[in-house]
């Protein structure tokens, strides 16, 4: 790991108790603490009888977390199965590939490709397969993935690590950061957290920040207790915002440049959905919760649009009196607080969502389509 790379990000998500914690505190002894700016996420897995099945299960916990990167534009998965040394030898490699086929199967009705999946097993209490292979699972030769412009192998988690590609950064798109948190900081002033997700930040620019109406400058920029003159896609920074109260931001708002292309607050949008998870059926007038960004406001299912299959792409109902799980749809969607979203072919990463409702993620989906106010409120 001592080679010099790209930095790349990466969330560790999973179940209680499946080792997060352990593993992060490894990784970062064994790697380095490098910490710039998501580009892949470990899903990490227990493997004792009983704590996967529950997490994999409907409504479990891996299934969600599998579900928000996915919803998020994680498209590097690595799936670490810990606790091995839990397992007794003899039935390690069976409960393994056991494992591997339950998870494969779930992503693949997603969206992902299993054979661009890594799967690791490893003993985060032991070390085991972590940073260097280990000899209690000497039956796990190696994971290789397949990738169009060749395939990658390996034995160990950091050699999946290594294998991860660098998210490509939106340079040279319109300024795009949605803000994470606001803070009143003493002897500085107004600050702004957030994730530059296209174009550059720059100091002594003007900014603006939809859904509201507000302008100013940007003071400083700071990355780590680093300072910056600009900041570029997948930073996350805090930037000094000139006479502006922290009341005036909140997170969910969006900063862009008023000069080009700003950012606007969306009246409507029609979405392509996919139904996860929901009880009952999904009706015309129905209002969960809508996470977009680092927004989450409460929206309306104002017309069912269209029916669809999604291994072909034709049309099943037109204007369906009901979605259930497992449909496809699209769909148009009413906020009922002020967002600013954007196609998801223009601006990736605002215009991907999930919809969750009574403790669940029920639908997945991408803008297609989006109708803005002419200006923001």
């Amino acid at each position: 790991m001592n080679e010099e790379k790209p930095h790349i990000s990466i969330i560790i998500i999973g179940r209680v108790d499946s080792g997060k914690s352990i593993l992060t505190e490894r990784l970062l002894y064994e790697c380095g603490n490098n910490d710039e700016q998501v580009d892949s996420a470990i899903l990490i897995v227990a493997a004792t009888s009983g704590e996967f099945e529950s997490g994999i299960t409907k409504g479990g916990q891996t299934r969600e977390h599998i579900l928000l990167a996915y919803t998020f534009g994680i498209t590097q998965l690595i799936v670490a199965v810990n606790k091995m040394d839990t397992i007794a030898s003899t039935d390690s490699e069976r409960r393994f590939n056991e494992i591997k086929t339950e998870v494969s199967n779930f992503v693949k009705r997603l969206g992902y490709q299993p054979q661009r999946i890594i799967f690791v097993p490893i003993s985060c209490w032991n070390g085991d397969n972590i940073s260097e292979v280990s000899n209690k699972m000497s039956w796990f030769e190696n994971w290789t993935i397949q990738r169009e412009e060749n395939h990658h192998t390996g034995k160990t988690l950091v050699d999946a690590i290594n294998a991860i590609i660098p998210s490509m950064r939106l340079i040279n798109k319109p300024l795009r950061i949605p803000l994470q948190a606001v803070y009143r900081m003493n002897g500085v002033g107004t600050v702004a957290i957030g994730r530059v997700e296209t174009g550059v930040l720059k100091t002594n620019m003007i900014v603006s920040f939809a859904p509201s109406t507000t302008m100013t400058e940007v003071k400083s920029i700071e990355m780590y207790h680093k300072t910056l003159k600009e900041a570029l896609p997948g930073d996350i920074v805090g930037f000094n915002l000139k006479g502006i109260s922290t009341h005036e931001l909140r997170h969910g708002f969006v900063c862009s440049d008023p000069e080009n292309n700003p950012a606007l607050v969306a009246s409507s949008f029609i979405a392509q959905i996919i139904v996860i998870d929901h009880p009952n059926e999904i009706k015309q007038g129905y209002t969960p919760i809508f996470h977009c960004h680092t927004a989450h406001i409460p929206c309306q299912f104002a017309e069912l649009i269209e029916k669809y299959d999604r291994r072909t792409g034709s049309t099943i109902e037109k204007t369906p009196k009901s979605i259930k799980a497992g449909d496809t749809a699209f769909v148009k969607i009413i906020p009922m607080k002020p967002i600013c979203v954007e196609k998801f072919v223009d601006y990736p990463s605002l215009g991907r969502f999930a919809i969750r409702d009574i403790k669940l993620t029920i639908a997945i989906g991408i803008i297609k389509d989006v109708t803005h106010l002419s200006t923001n409120l």
